[in-house]
């Protein structure tokens, strides 16, 4: 064999060879879209905290105490219940949900169950409600109306009122639709039943994945919650007590998802910012869009 003849071979199989590789390269593009092809699940961890209003276990006010909590979870989005902006003297006036997104550097929308009058002339509106904190983009935002037995007016009956938060979120190209919400207290469980049925009613209204957080104020066994376990999986079975945050005797806040959303892993975290527990879901989305 010539020496010529062999570098010419030895650079036709170069060339081969780099062509292989630019056609590996390109395949997942020149197949995406294609039948049969699916994106990679999408990794997204979500967490619920009732923060009390910023008090901790021990009734005393410290937002920075908070703050360091909800840190602690790592989480991608974060539904937050008991939240004050400007409400009282119990938290000093203070706009939580704007507040605890500046100090984490995240996007919040706030839902407010009650929004009532300044408490002085020319102050601002005393709001409290629920919160959703997001690292991702928020494509959309809404604040439903529940049924509720309000706790401010005298002499209430159950009637529609807002402070059920849902966010679309758009994490990595997968858009999902987060839902926060802080069910009624009360021992009687007819106002719960009711707003179970209001928020399955919402989620009925959207597509594509779905994720309910928030206080319950129920046990997972309760019969006015039934109907959720019916289109929602609870992430956190074996998670642990949520009430009170010292020695929990209840598991009463939740992370549930919809049957398309993969549930890797999920925990109660203990810490004493409040008189809950924070719960923590690893979670996958699959697929792209709406």
């Amino acid at each position: 064999m010539k020496p010529g003849f062999r570098r010419s071979l030895s650079s036709g199989r170069a060339a081969a060879v780099l062509a292989a590789a630019l056609l590996a390269t390109a395949a997942p593009a020149a197949h995406a879209g294609a039948p049969g092809w699916q994106a990679p699940p999408v990794p997204l961890r979500v967490a619920t905290y009732n923060i009390h209003a910023g008090a901790g276990q021990d009734g005393v006010f410290d937002l920075d105490r908070t703050a360091e909590a909800v840190r602690g979870l790592h989480a991608d989005v974060i539904g937050l219940q008991e939240v004050d902006v400007h409400w009282g003297s119990r938290s000093a006036f203070v706009d939580e949900a704007r507040a605890l997104a500046e100090e984490l550097g995240m996007r919040v929308f706030f839902a407010p169950i009650y929004d009532m009058d300044p408490a002085t002339e020319g102050g601002q509106r005393r709001q409290y409600g629920v919160a959703v904190l997001s690292r991702y983009p928020v494509l959309d935002a809404e604040n439903h109306d529940i049924t509720r037995l309000s706790t401010q007016t005298p002499d209430p009956v159950p009637a529609p009122a807002p402070g059920f938060a849902e966010v679309v979120v758009n994490v990595k190209g997968a858009h999902v639709h987060v839902y926060a919400t802080h069910l009624d207290y009360r021992v009687d469980p007819s106002v719960r039943q009711a707003q179970v049925a209001d928020m399955l009613d919402v989620l009925a209204a959207d597509r594509g994945p779905k994720i309910l957080v928030g206080d319950f104020n129920a046990e997972v066994t309760a019969p006015e919650l039934a109907p959720l376990w019916q289109r929602l999986r609870d992430a956190a079975p074996d998670g642990g007590g949520t009430f009170p945050a010292i020695d929990p005797v209840k598991r009463i806040d939740f992370v549930t998802v919809s049957p398309d959303v993969t549930v890797a892993g999920a925990r109660t975290v203990a810490t004493d910012a409040s008189d809950h527990r924070p719960v923590v879901a690893d979670l996958k989305l699959h697929g792209r869009g709406h």
